[in-house]
């Protein structure tokens, strides 16, 4: 695939990580994990802003290393999750939509359970006496 390709996605799925943030059922990780597999196969520059400078960065680098995420991550990922659901819940009137959300947000708590979490290397020399 062209590099130009490969970045336009990149960059539309960091403005839709972004959103993902606020915006309930729209997932903020595939599209993060989307953006770096794009700039990595186009742009070098737009990968390590993306890893490095980004809000993103560190929780990126730290799934690419260990395939989990950082102990406290989960618990944030959580109540955003349920904070952002419960705004939605109320300030939408249509029953059927109200169900909607609430299975959305029962599908997203269950995969969020299923990622694992794992200590960093700071914390376990944090840890030590």
């Amino acid at each position: 695939m062209p590099k130009i390709i490969l970045t336009f996605i990149g960059w539309l799925a960091v403005v839709l990580a972004t959103l993902g943030v606020v915006l309930p059922l729209l997932p903020t990780t595939p599209f993060l994990l989307l953006a770096a597999w794009c700039f990595a196969r186009s742009s070098p520059r737009f990968h390590h802003w993306l890893l490095y400078r980004s809000w993103f960065g560190g929780y990126l680098r730290f799934w690419q290393q260990h395939r989990a995420m950082p102990r406290g991550a989960k618990p944030r990922a959580v109540l955003l999750i349920v904070i952002t659901f419960a705004i939605s819940l109320w300030l939408v009137k249509l029953i059927w939509v109200r169900l909607f959300l609430l299975a959305g947000l029962v599908g997203l708590l269950v995969m969020l359970w299923r990622v694992p979490v794992v200590d960093s290397p700071v914390d376990k020399e944090q840890q030590k006496p």
